[in-house]
């Protein structure tokens, strides 16, 4: 039975408080420049750096209604799309503020949630205009790079964008005074039929922010220039280059070239005058500025270009990507490798060492490798409790007959590698390293899945169910190699590569000397991963930095000018009563101040305006600037031609034309801003908070116990 309850539209409604005020922690996470935050434990004192509003969620104390609601409004956007969730979370908190001020004005609720719904619906349709074919991407953004040459060579000028201008192929200055170390891209001592990938992926040079310089390219007798295009493509290509060790600091990097075993395979199969090729241009206009995995998944798409050129298909396979961190070594060593790289132990990989280039048999096994496990759905007896489920007659340690027995099994057949979809026994782990026999855990669906593709193996579930047909053969195992060949050894966790001939897995190695770093470099990945796979999915893309939100303000504050009702405009429902017309002009206004306060934190957090108040300034002036054209939309796609749709007045270049287009995607966008605006008018349409359970000295003893009314 119900103990208390609460009015929570007592005054101010309590539930939008508590969302405006979660949402605030989210402000830095807007635009590509963001801000990132340190989350201590307190039981263990570790940190984590986090940049996304999933970890930020996850991180907090959600033990009110509202949080819970707002977690779970995060997840599902993440589930879904994986990116979007910063947006989202801060407009939970504009409109939340929004709405807060039309209670204040005595606007109805049921005129707040009919209006600002339809108005959000308007601006959904409103904004189609926007949209941008894929194939209309890459000659948007050839156009601006062959605009940007001509006013360089015209004025002599270097565009501002220089330092974060991913269009510079591979290519950053860091500190000159930093120690000169010579770091070829990445490892490819490749084996058997991986030499279809013998063109190595590139690695991501330099971080985010580094000024572009020219590369010098040394090639062999094979080297061929391709035609307009003025980039050497070598057979035999490493880089070199130095390295600051300080943590995101602006530095400068030397460059030179040196031959070895680095077959260079920059942008893929063809090139032209800007620099890109294929799903290259999506991939810089989607990652917003993170030149890593920007860098990444420019090799991971022009790899699997090659190999779909036969089909004609252009998505990206998500499934057979995965990711591997590995700690102690600088960023500038992070590449795509081809296999499956993972972490193993000193002893796993002194297993590695012997298996010297043999081809290994391999198992897969789809649950875990312990003596306990059953698979889902496995039903024990009723009324029965096991003691013991196999009495070991000559005595010893419980478990040492199922030990022993399955290591037969796995010898009888001449197994060498064991990838496990779960938790591996760690008793039965040091009786096949005694055995030599590979044991790797909790490898993931997708990799056992490629694994049997290409060798031929099928998984099995509990070892007993073992024969010969379910034993792959062809693949073999390696220590994971920095590109001069040398082994990584960190001590506790060593990288090693796993690999089969044919096999279309890629990993996407990310090297970080912080561990608390590890998470953020990761989820940046997949975020970038993610954006180009919806792209190509939705097979569309919106103008980013801010032009969607400014035809959506400008949409809606052109709406809320009309007076009475809507008019003719189909996307707006006539409102269904005189009452709910005259506050029309109030709720729309208040949505607009959502889309306002986002591109005016947006202008802050890149550097563009040194304040909110310049900044909502520089807002209003793009708007009028909009509003006074014949057409809004034709004016926010020109400026976004030419470079950018907000440039502030602290932009030390407004004039200048810059190459630097930033993308969105559509579906993604358009849902995060529905999922913001359900959450809050359905906390706003929620009248009472009802507690149940033994909590009534608590709350009587707290200091908000006279909202309360006791049962």
């Amino acid at each position: 039975l119900p103990m208390a309850f609460r009015d929570v539209n007592a005054r101010r409604h309590i539930g939008l408080q508590q969302l405006s005020s979660l949402a605030s922690t989210a402000r830095t996470f807007l635009g590509p420049m963001k801000s990132h935050k340190f989350i201590v434990d307190e039981t263990t004192n570790q940190s984590t750096l986090i940049c996304s509003a999933v970890r930020l969620i996850e991180s907090l104390d959600l033990t009110s209604a509202v949080g819970q609601l707002l977690n779970e409004t995060i997840q599902a956007q993440n589930k879904e799309f994986k990116t979007g969730m910063s947006t989202l979370l801060f407009l939970v908190g504009a409109w939340s503020n929004a709405v807060l001020e039309c209670l204040q004005q005595n606007v109805p609720v049921p005129a707040i949630v009919s209006v600002m719904s339809e108005g959000l619906n308007s601006c959904c349709e409103r904004v189609q205009c926007l949209q941008i074919p894929i194939h209309d991407v890459k000659r948007e953004l050839c156009s601006s790079r062959i605009r940007q040459k001509a006013f360089e060579s015209k004025t002599g000028q270097v565009g501002h964008d220089g330092l974060t201008n991913p269009w510079n192929l591979l290519c950053f200055q860091r500190d000159s005074s930093a120690k000169e170390e010579v770091i070829p891209i990445n490892s490819c001592s490749h084996q058997g039929d991986d030499s279809n990938f013998n063109k190595c992926l590139v690695s991501p040079l330099a971080g985010f922010g580094s000024m572009a310089s020219v590369v010098e390219v040394v090639d062999d007798r094979n080297s061929s220039v391709l035609s307009g295009s003025g980039v050497s493509a070598s057979s035999c290509i490493t880089w070199k280059l130095t390295h600051s060790r300080h943590f995101s600091t602006l530095g400068k990097s030397h460059f030179s070239s040196q031959q070895g075993n680095f077959q260079g395979y920059p942008l893929g199969p063809s090139t032209d005058l800007c620099g890109c090729s294929g799903l290259g241009h999506l991939a810089v206009a989607l990652s917003h500025g993170n030149q890593t995995s920007m860098k990444l998944l420019q090799s991971i798409a022009a790899y699997q270009q090659e190999r779909a050129e036969c089909s004609g298909s252009s998505q990206i396979n998500i499934a057979e990507i995965v990711t591997c961190c590995v700690l102690g070594l600088p960023e500038n060593y992070s590449c795509v490798s081809p296999g499956f790289v993972t972490l193993v132990s000193p002893e796993q990989a002194t297993v590695i060492k012997h298996f010297a280039e043999k081809p290994l048999r391999i198992l897969l096994m789809d649950g875990d490798l312990t003596e306990q496990y059953r698979h889902l759905g496995f039903n024990r007896p009723h009324n029965v409790r096991t003691i013991l489920e196999r009495p070991n007659p000559q005595g010893g340690r419980a478990g040492d007959v199922w030990l022993s027995r399955m290591s037969d099994i796995l010898m009888s057949f001449e197994v060498n590698l064991v990838l496990v979809k779960g938790n591996v026994c760690k008793n039965f782990m040091e009786r096949c390293i005694a055995s030599r026999i590979l044991v790797i855990g909790s490898v993931a669906r997708d990799v056992l899945s490629a694994f049997g593709a290409a060798t031929g193996a099928q998984a099995v579930t509990y070892l007993s169910q073992l024969n010969a047909s379910c034993i792959g053969n062809g693949a073999w195992a390696e220590l994971w190699k920095v590109s001069d060949g040398r082994a990584v050894d960190l001590g506790e966790l060593i990288p090693a590569r796993i690999s089969a001939g044919g096999i279309p897995l890629l990993t996407a190695v990310l090297t970080t000397a912080l561990p608390s770093k590890a998470q953020l470099l990761e989820d940046q990945f997949w975020t970038l991963l993610y954006r180009l796979h919806h792209a190509l999915k939705d097979g569309k893309v919106f103008p980013g930095g801010g032009a969607v939100e400014l035809l959506c303000l400008s949409h809606i504050r052109t709406l809320a000018e009309r007076p009475g009702r809507p008019g003719n405009n189909k996307a707006v429902r006539e409102l269904p009563s005189p009452w709910l017309a005259e506050y029309k002009s109030i709720v729309l206004q208040a949505l607009a101040s959502g889309w306002k306060q986002y591109l005016s934190v947006v202008l802050c957090n890149t550097g563009k305006a040194s304040s909110e108040l310049e900044a909502g300034t520089s807002v209003d002036h793009h708007f009028q600037k909009a509003a006074a054209c014949g057409s809004p939309s034709a004016c926010i796609l020109e400026e976004f031609r030419k470079g950018g749709v907000l440039r502030g007045g602290s932009d030390p270049f407004p004039d200048q034309i810059t190459d630097l287009k930033v993308c969105d995607n559509v579906v993604a966008k358009t849902e995060a801003w529905r999922r913001a605006l359900d959450l809050v008018l359905l906390v706003l349409q929620t009248d009472a908070e009802i507690i149940t359970g033994p909590r009534r000295n608590q709350i009587l003893n707290s200091p908000v116990s006279s909202e309360f009314m006791f049962l």
